[in-house]
Formats: structure tokens, sequence, C-alpha cells
């Protein structure tokens, strides 16, 4: 008894995920998944065609009446081989008919052939070359039409009848190379992600103390951010295989072709577990039902149905782990996330300076890099960035170098491919009139002194009036002095004066107005909204939002639907708030603009000689002229 009870421990202990591969071994070398369907439907094919379509009509008479028709003239154009005779039968009324009897042993007959002047020759039958043509040859024909009229249809040959088959790129335990050590700038998500990685690797630690592990995990978070790299290296680190798809997959023209896909692809997953599933895009497939009737979708209620009953219906005992990725989780199904479904939700945000850092570190490694470049620098230079941003910025460094046949990338290159990433492409040959250029020169220094006045502002970076981009004639750019996740009231009036500062340099210096700030007006107009209809800033109107449909999380898009439940006199007053709260940035910006009008013109009249100034050129620039109170304080700022 007491080495039964030693024993038994050990069985315990046993990794419950090697038994499920074991069995799993065993359920794939007795199920095999090839089938003879195909072939039997082309030799039934086949077997018509022979039959029916080449059969011609052949009357069978016997030796002996073949024997006695030879003298009456009846017969002609006779075949001998070794088996059977052919020929042609005279009817009455005229009509001919083929006819054939078997063949017999007799000396006479090539005698009365001649004697009656009967056409006859001899045939020897190939019966190999026979059945080649008359079997081989058609089956080929119609595999081949068969292959082509599907391709035409958009699939492999047996994509049309497995349309309920999971179309999910399957990732074997050894084939991904992705571990965490590829993933930077997202450490909170990470932390997150290693107790299921924990899990994979040794479950007995979790079910021995009862724990459940989530069922379900949602990585939610901006475009770009990593989130499909990050459930690679989840599989990369927990040597599991990897079921990767897109939520549009599941989707079809067809009735109940998702349902049918999302069953598949679980059963695989539980066939391959211990595994991981991950569905990419999920509002493709896990959009809220009954947003929108007028554009309801039964296909796509259907799959996620499906989806959900499946979720419900398994157990995470058996290893299989459900990822998925959005950049939209406030259209998601409440269904979908709700606990015992996707229980975990995991942001992966922008990166913060120092997760900026991180990223181009793992960008970098495969990239010649010379001793000046500085990442901390580039990193303070891209707020904003997400990794996707970042290996982009280091391509486009590494392209630039060596189309300069440089040995290595270097600073300049970096700099210059920010610029070509934050406001585009470089137009050297555009040429601009001399007073367009002066326009371009007055506007952008309208924005760059009012950066440096303003107590709030972000200090410029770098001014431009070499044309860019689309569209851009020149460009300001200022660089934050950190990462910022709140904006107070004054920080915002502070930026609707830098938004005005183009404009309003242009009506001082010119006396009349451009289309060039038609973009600043509308990030001015927006800013001011905002403030009103959600930010509860307008003093008028109270602490009020008025604001009904949220705007995406993490996408800079509009509402799809954009109603008001407030009365007409509210929205006048809205409209009034949001033009005062305008008019009084640009009051602020023409006084502070008009009292320094001698350094607006001497800023610009060097701009227009050198096309480009940094910010630390504008600084010495406004410290070396009187600028007044504002221009003191700015300097105060600086310091």
């Amino acid at each position: 008894m007491a080495q039964k009870k030693l024993k038994n421990p050990k069985k315990k202990t046993k990794n419950v995920f090697l038994e499920l591969k074991e069995k799993n071994k065993l359920k794939d070398k007795k199920t095999k998944s090839f089938t003879f369907l195909y072939f039997v439907i082309a030799f039934i094919a086949i077997v018509i065609i022979n039959s029916y379509i080449f059969k011609t009509e052949v009357k069978n008479i016997p030796y002996s009446e073949f024997k006695e028709l030879i003298p009456s003239g009846k017969i002609s154009d006779l075949i001998i081989d070794t088996e059977t005779i052919q020929g042609t039968l005279l009817l009455e009324g005229g009509k001919k008919t083929k006819f054939l009897t078997s063949r017999v042993e007799d000396p006479e007959l090539v005698k009365q052939l001649q004697e009656n002047k009967i056409k006859y020759t001899g045939y020897y039958e190939n019966k190999i070359i026979k059945a080649i043509v008359s079997w081989v040859l058609p089956f080929a024909i119609i595999i081949l039409i068969w292959n082509l009229l599907l391709r035409r249809m958009g699939g492999a040959p047996s994509s049309v009848l497995n349309f309920g088959k999971s179309r999910g790129k399957i990732y074997g335990e050894d084939e991904i190379k992705i571990t965490f050590d590829d993933v930077a700038g997202v450490d909170e998500a990470k932390e997150e992600l290693k107790e299921i990685i924990e899990y994979l690797r040794n479950p007995n630690k979790f079910l021995n103390i009862g724990g459940r592990i989530p069922k379900g995990i949602l990585l939610v978070g901006p475009p770009g951010t990593g989130k499909t790299l990050l459930a690679k290296a989840v599989a990369g680190e927990a040597k599991v295989p990897f079921f990767s798809m897109s939520g549009s997959d599941f989707v079809e023209m067809f009735v109940g072709v998702g349902a049918a896909r999302v069953r598949d692809l679980f059963a695989q997953a539980q066939e391959k577990a211990p595994c991981i599933i991950f569905i990419d895009e999920l509002d493709a497939l896990g959009k809220a039902r009954g947003i929108n009737p007028l554009s309801s979708h039964d296909e796509r209620e259907q799959t996620l149905n499906q989806l959900l009953a499946e979720m419900d219906g398994f157990d995470t005992k058996t290893g299989v782990i459900i990822m998925a990725a959005t950049n939209r989780p406030e259209i998601l199904d409440p269904a979908l996330l709700r606990p015992g479904r996707f229980d975990r939700h995991i942001l992966v945000d922008r990166p913060d300076i120092k997760g900026r850092e991180e990223i181009l570190q793992v960008h970098i490694k495969g990239v010649k890099i010379a001793k000046d470049v500085d990442l901390k620098v580039i990193a303070a230079r891209t707020p904003g960035f997400v990794g996707a941003d970042l290996a982009n910025l280091v391509n486009e460094a590494a392209l630039l170098a060596a189309r300069k046949n440089k040995n290595s990338v270097t600073m300049e290159d970096f700099e210059e491919a920010i610029d070509r990433v934050v406001a585009g492409l470089e137009k050297k040959k555009r040429v601009m009139s001399k007073k367009e250029k002066e326009i371009v020169a007055y506007h952008e220094t309208g924005h760059a002194l009012m950066a440096e006045f303003l107590e709030t502002t972000d200090p410029v970076h770098k001014i431009s009036i070499i044309p860019r981009g689309i569209a851009a004639l020149g460009y300001t750019m200022q660089l934050p002095t950190e990462d910022r996740y709140l904006m107070t009231k004054k920080e915002l009036l502070d930026r609707l004066c830098v938004l005005l500062g183009g404009r309003v340099a242009e009506e001082i210096v010119f006396g009349e107005i451009s289309t060039g700030a038609h973009n600043d007006l509308y990030r001015a107009t927006d800013i001011a909204k905002s403030m009103v209809k959600e930010y509860g800033m307008s003093e008028k109107l109270g602490y009020v939002t008025f604001e009904k449909d949220r705007k995406p999380l993490f996408l800079d898009i509009a509402p799809s639907f954009s109603g008001k439940d407030y009365s007409e006199e509210t929205a006048r007053e809205i409209d009034n708030e949001i033009k005062a709260i305008i008019d009084g940035a640009y009051r602020k910006t023409k006084e502070m603009l008009m009292s320094n009008r001698e350094l607006l013109d001497k800023v610009a009249q060097t701009l227009l000689e050198k096309e480009s100034i940094d910010g630390e050129e504008l600084r010495r620039l406004i410290k070396g002229d009187k600028v007044g109170e504002d221009a003191d304080q700015s300097g105060k700022k600086q310091d």
C-alpha cells in the first residue's frame, strides 16, 4: 500500500498537456483526411461519357448469319481483327448500320470475300492504348477543367467544397522565433501575459491550487502598437502551436459558412492543445448586435453567436487560450466582453519616451549606426510614434544613408527621416513666387513666435519654408519636453493662439489673408468645439457635456452616426461659445504679434534667407531683440 501511495503523486504531477499531446498523436495516426469523393464523381462521369455520349448503334449478328449475308451483297467495308469482325450492313429501305460478329476460325472466309468482291482489312487493336484513350485521357481532361474552373473562382481546387474549413494559418511550436526580447515599449502588457506563458508551460502550478486561467485575452490599443507581435511572442515563449486568423476570414457570402469555420477552428485547436488561437481585428466579427438595424448582417451575427457558444463550451484545462486584438473596443458586443469569455483586457498603448528608446534599440539591431546617433534625442523627437512608425523611421534613415553612399546611418539621416515621416517628402523642385514664399515665411514665423511667447506651449524645434508632402508649403515643428496625458484649459487656449498665429501674422503684415491657414482653422475649431461640448470648459454653459456619440478610443475618426439631444437654443449657445473662445484667442494673438512687429519681420527675413531655422537659433533671435514683457516670460520659460 505504501508503494502505491508513493506512485500516485507522480501520476498526478504528470503534465496535463503532455497527456493531451500523446492522445492527439494517436488520433492523427488513426484518422486520414484524404477522401475519394472527387475520384468517385470523376469515375461516374467517365462511365456516362463512354456509355452514352461516345456510344454508336451496333447490331450484333451470329457468325452463321454473317456467312449467309456474304453472297447477298448486303455487307461491305469489313474490319477483321483477332476476335471480332465489324462492317456495314445494308437494311431495307436503303438504310445502313454497323454490325458486329464474333470471329470463328474459318479458312474459307477470305476466299469467299474475294469471290464476292467485298472489301476487307485486317486490324490489330492495342488494348492498352484503347484504355488510355477511353478512360485515362477523359479523366485527366475532367480534372484539368475542374482545376481551371475552381482557380477562376478564387481558391485552391478543394477550397470550394471546403467552405466550412477554417482558413487560419497554423504555426508549429518551433516555427515562431519571436520572443519577448523582440517586443519593447509595452512592459505592462508583457507582465500581464507572462502569467499565460507560465500556465501553458506548467499548468499544474495553477490547477493544484484551484486557480482558473482567463479563457480569453483581448489586446486593445491604437494601430501599430504591436498587438499581433505580442500575441506571437506569447506563443514563441510558451513553445505551443499558434492559430492566426483575421475577423474577416470567418464571414462569407454563403449563409452558415462563418459558424462552420468557427466550429472547425476550435475543433482543430482541441486536437493541437495546448495552443493559442489569435483572432486579429476582432471588431470585424464581434461588432455589437443591433447597433444599426438598417445594416444588419445575419451571417455575421450567426458567426458571432457561434463564437460565443464555442467560448462558453470549452474549458481552459484543455490548454486552449484565445487571444484577440482590436483598435475599436467600444463597438464590440457586450456578450464578448463579459467574464467567462474575454476575461482580461490588456491595453497596448502608445509608448512613452523610454518605451520609444527601447523600441528603437530593437529595430537598429541589424542596422549599422554611427557613433553620433543618440537614441534618447530621437525618442524625444518622436512623440506619439508607435512601434510601426519607429520601425519605418529606422528604415527610412537607412535608405537615406544608402542613397548618400554612407557606410553607416548618422544622426543627420535620422533627423531628415523624422522630417520626412512627420511632414512628408521634401519638394526641392517646387518653385514658388517671391510673394508666396514671403507669405509662408511670415505665416510660419507667427506660429513659432506664439509658441515661444506663451508659457504652457511646447518649445519650437524647427521652422522651415521648404515645401513638403502633398500640400504643406512650410511647417513649424514643436518638440514636447515630456509626455502629456492631460490638458488644462489654459494649455488648450494657448494652443489655439499658436494655431491662429500664422493667420494673424499674414493679416498684420499684408493686410489680407490667404488659404494657407485652412488646416490651422480646422484644428482650432475642433479644439474649441471639444472644450465646449466635451470638456465642460464653457463658463456660460457650465459643467455639461453635449457629445452624445463617443469618438473611437484609438482611431482619429468621427463617430459614424451623430445626433443631438438638446434644443436649437442650446445649439445656438454652443456655436456662440465656440466662436467666443476662438475670437478671444485671436485678439490675444494679434495683440502679442502687433507689440512684437519688429521681431516678426526679423525672424521672417532670416527664414527667407536660410529657408530653415532650428529652435536654438530662433531663441537667440528672440533674446537679441527687445520683445516686450511676454518675450521676457518666454526667455524665463526656456531658461
